[in-house]
């Protein structure tokens, strides 16, 4: 029954059936009255989402476009960055501004850790960054920095903060006003309840000041024609319609659930995952006070191959989860827990990691057995 099949990774994510519903209607012209009233509806709710005033920019585009049109905006051939990387992700945004010209310097943590408070003191004091990019939920491997603590460290060099929530946004607590934040990227699936498609860029009045100074801004990303046309409630470009006929309506139904009971969701999932991980006797990639809200990574059992986990659970149960990446491609699989998921399908999701591990010839520790 391939229609029940179900998807536990990083993302796409479960996308729910009215929201698809409204997706498959024949699209609206995207200069209509009709189509600014629900696009500026979508704005509104985003801001609500991040918890800011600050303009958010719609694009038809993924995540790492949303990466790009932030480092393209702002940074010059020869500018100074922090990058803070805890997997594939941190680097990505990286090696983005790399190729935008930046003298980029790594701050890296091992696989499955955080960025600690101490070691980004000593980076920052090292050199005069114009800016600093960070991952809040690195999708790779599960990991979350503790952004309360770093970005007022950051906030306090001088350095404006570039961060990517596109697997945090939606999922775990993130005020982007109250942190200072100067442009923060997400993605429609993830967390949003959408296909993948669409992609955000909110940006302070800072970040749009920084601007001004960006000698070559690009075309398709550039702010400046972003913020024209929103005064007139529309897109620069033709935008994908009816995804953002999608994100309204998952918005609102994120706005229905509120914003602590989102947050409380995720972590409840987040727990129940790994407990009952543990409960199989597996490891976890990272600690349980570093551990995602949206994504766990796991290792697997000794003489069990990751492919062999993701073919049996797919076969078997109808469900995918996610390889590592990388280099711990083959070393991790990872399971998802963000946007439309609830406790239901954590518990579905354990038992049947526990049937497949058990035809795979892994034997449950006795003493955890009930």
């Amino acid at each position: 029954m391939k229609e029940k099949d179900f998807l536990m990774i990083p993302g796409p994510t479960p996308v729910p059936e009215s929201v698809l519903l409204a997706i498959a209607k024949h699209p609206i012209g995207h200069r209509s009255k009709e189509f600014s009233k629900i696009f500026m509806s979508a704005t509104e709710k985003l801001q609500w989402l991040a918890q800011t005033k600050n303009e958010v920019y719609i694009y038809t585009a993924s995540g790492t476009g949303a990466m790009e049109g932030a480092i393209s905006n702002l940074v010059n051939c020869g500018d100074k960055v922090l990058s803070l990387v805890i997997g594939v992700f941190g680097q990505r945004f990286a090696d983005i501004a790399k190729i935008y010209g930046a003298e980029v310097t790594i701050l890296k943590a091992e696989p499955g850790k955080a960025i600690q408070e101490q070691d980004l003191k000593e980076a920052l004091a090292k050199d005069n960054y114009k800016f600093v990019t960070i991952t809040h939920s690195e999708t790779s491997t599960g990991t979350a920095n503790d952004i309360y603590q770093l970005i007022p460290i950051i906030k306090k060099s001088g350095a404006l903060v570039l961060m990517d929530a596109v697997t945090s946004l939606g999922c775990m607590k993130l005020e982007m006003d109250k942190l200072e934040i100067d442009v923060l990227v997400s993605g429609s699936q993830k967390g949003f309840m959408l296909p993948p498609g669409l992609s955000f860029i909110y940006v302070s009045e800072a970040a749009l000041k920084a601007k001004e100074e960006c000698k070559a801004p690009g075309y398709y990303f550039c702010w400046k024609q972003a913020r024209k046309a929103l005064k007139d409630n529309t897109t620069p470009w033709t935008p994908n319609v009816s995804f953002i006929v999608g994100l309204e309506l998952a918005l609102t139904k994120m706005q229905e659930e509120g914003l602590d009971n989102i947050y409380a969701r995720h972590a409840r999932l987040r727990d129940s995952l790994r407990e009952g991980i543990k409960d199989l006797g597996l490891k976890l990639l990272c600690a349980d006070h570093d551990a995602s809200a949206a994504i766990t990574a796991i290792v697997p059992p000794e003489n069990i191959a990751v492919p062999d986990i993701r073919k049996t659970i797919k076969e078997d149960w109808g469900i995918t989860v996610a390889n590592g990446q990388k280099e711990l491609e083959n070393k991790i699989f990872r399971m998802g827990h963000l946007g439309f998921v609830c406790d239901r399908d954590i518990l579905m999701g354990l038992a049947a990691l526990e049937k497949t591990l058990v035809k795979l010839g892994y034997k449950i520790p006795e003493k955890l057995r009930v």
